[in-house]
C-alpha cells in the first residue's frame, strides 16, 4: 500500500468518524425522540434463540451485518489502478463508501442487539448518506464535482431525516427520494459512459435495491412458510442490500476511469 493510498484512506475515515460523531451527538440531545421506530422483537419474523447472549439472540439477522463490514474492507483494500480508479478524487471516494460499509454493519447489529430507540434511529439515519454518497460519486464522475459539492449534498441527506420528527412515514418519503435520486443518477451515467459490463452492474443493483425493499417489508408475510422461518425475510433483504452495496461500488469504481477524461474538457 502506497502512501497516497493510506492518505485518502485515513482522510477518509476521518471524515466519517466526524459525520459520524455529529449523528450520535444530535441523538443524544433528543431531538429525534419523537421518531417513529419499531423497537422490540415482535417486528422480526426471526424468533430469538433462549440461550444465546443478547448480541446473537437472533443469531441470522445479527451475523449477517458482518456481511457490510467484509464488503467494506475488500473494498478499502483493493488497488485503485486495478479496478480502474485513477484520481485522488476517485480513491476518496471509494474509500468514504468503503468506511461506510464497515461503519453501517455494526450500527444495524446494535439496533438487533439492543432493541433501543436510538440504535434504530441511527439504523434509519446512515442509510441516508450511504445512498447520498453513490449520488456524489456518479455525479462528480459527470459533472467533476469537488467537496464543496460533497459537503452540500450530504448536509441535504443528513438534514432530510428530519422528516421523520415532522409525519411518521418521513423516513420512508425521504428514503424513497433518495433510491430514486440515485437510480436517476446511474441511468445518466451509464448513457453517457455505460456499456454492456456496466449496464449488468446497474441492473444487479437494482434488482437488488428491490429486493432489499420488498423482503424487508413481507418479513413477516413470508415467514408463514419453512423456508424463511429462520433464515427470514429481513435475514434476505440485508443479503441484498449488501449487494446492492457491492454492485454499486463496481459499477462506479468501473465508470471511475472517465474522471480523467472529464477533467480534461
Amino acid at each position: 500500500m502506497n502512501i497516497s493510498k493510506m492518505t485518502a484512506q485515513d482522510h477518509s475515515l476521518w471524515h466519517v468518524l466526524v459525520a459520524v460523531a455529529v449523528c450520535l451527538v444530535t441523538v443524544s440531545t433528543g431531538v429525534l425522540d419523537t421518531v417513529t421506530t419499531e423497537l422490540g422483537y415482535s417486528h422480526y419474523a426471526e424468533k430469538p434463540v433462549p440461550g444465546l447472549p443478547g448480541f446473537l439472540s437472533m443469531p441470522c439477522n445479527s451475523l449477517i451485518n458482518l456481511g457490510y463490514i467484509i464488503l467494506g474492507i475488500y473494498w478499502l483494500a483493493q488497488d485503485d489502478k486495478d479496478i480502474g480508479i485513477q484520481s485522488p478524487n476517485g480513491r476518496y471516494l471509494k474509500n468514504v463508501f468503503s468506511w461506510m460499509a464497515i461503519v453501517y454493519g455494526p450500527v444495524q447489529w446494535a439496533r438487533i442487539w439492543t432493541q433501543t430507540h436510538w440504535a434504530a434511529v441511527l439504523d434509519q439515519w446512515f442509510t441516508m448518506p450511504i445512498f447520498a454518497w453513490a449520488i456524489i460519486w456518479g455525479n462528480s464522475i459527470l459533472n467533476n464535482w469537488d467537496r464543496q459539492h460533497f459537503i452540500a449534498v450530504e448536509f441535504l441527506s443528513l438534514s432530510s431525516y428530519f422528516l421523520s420528527t415532522i409525519h411518521p412515514q418521513g423516513f420512508e418519503v425521504a428514503l424513497v427520494i433518495h433510491i430514486l435520486w440515485a437510480f436517476t443518477s446511474g441511468l445518466r451515467l451509464q448513457r453517457k459512459y455505460g456499456d454492456a459490463t456496466t449496464r449488468m452492474y446497474l441492473v444487479l443493483a437494482s434488482i437488488s435495491c428491490l429486493g432489499f425493499v420488498n423482503l424487508k417489508l413481507l418479513d413477516h408475510w413470508l415467514a408463514q412458510y419453512f423456508v424463511f422461518q429462520r433464515l427470514t425475510g429481513h435475514f434476505w433483504s440485508k443479503i441484498c442490500d449488501v449487494l446492492q452495496f457491492h454492485y454499486a461500488f463496481c459499477f462506479l469504481a468501473y465508470l471511475d476511469c472517465y474522471r480523467p477524461t472529464k477533467m480534461k474538457k
